[in-house]
């Protein structure tokens, strides 16, 4: 299942991590939540297969551990996403899609 679009109006923000939010819930070390607000990774389906972090052109996201996570031990981590420019590479790239991109999610 992809990430889910409307999380910003259907989580709630529950922690902050390198810079941006974590919308829950968060149960570490299985559930992980969504991190970001314009990019957006959720961390419970990423499988860290570093397509993003090889097309972004601008380095919005970072290697983050998360050991004992039942689908990866690390994760595409948007702690740059304040760089994005909506390219929507790393979308497109997703196999699972896990990110989602949306610029006026941060001006809600």
């Amino acid at each position: 299942m992809p990430i889910d679009p409307d999380f910003a109006h259907n989580r709630d923000v529950v922690d902050e991590h390198e810079g941006h939010d974590v919308w829950g819930p968060v149960e570490e070390p299985e559930t992980l939540g969504i991190h970001g607000t314009h990019v957006a990774v959720d961390f419970d389906i990423c499988l860290a297969d570093g397509a993003c972090l090889e097309d972004c052109p601008v380095d919005v996201f970072e290697w983050v551990e998360t050991p004992g996570h039942p689908e990866s031990e690390r994760k595409a981590d948007p702690a740059n996403e304040s760089s994005c420019i909506d390219c929507m590479l790393c979308v497109d790239v997703c196999p699972v899609d896990a990110i989602d991109v949306n610029p006026a999610r941060a001006e809600e």
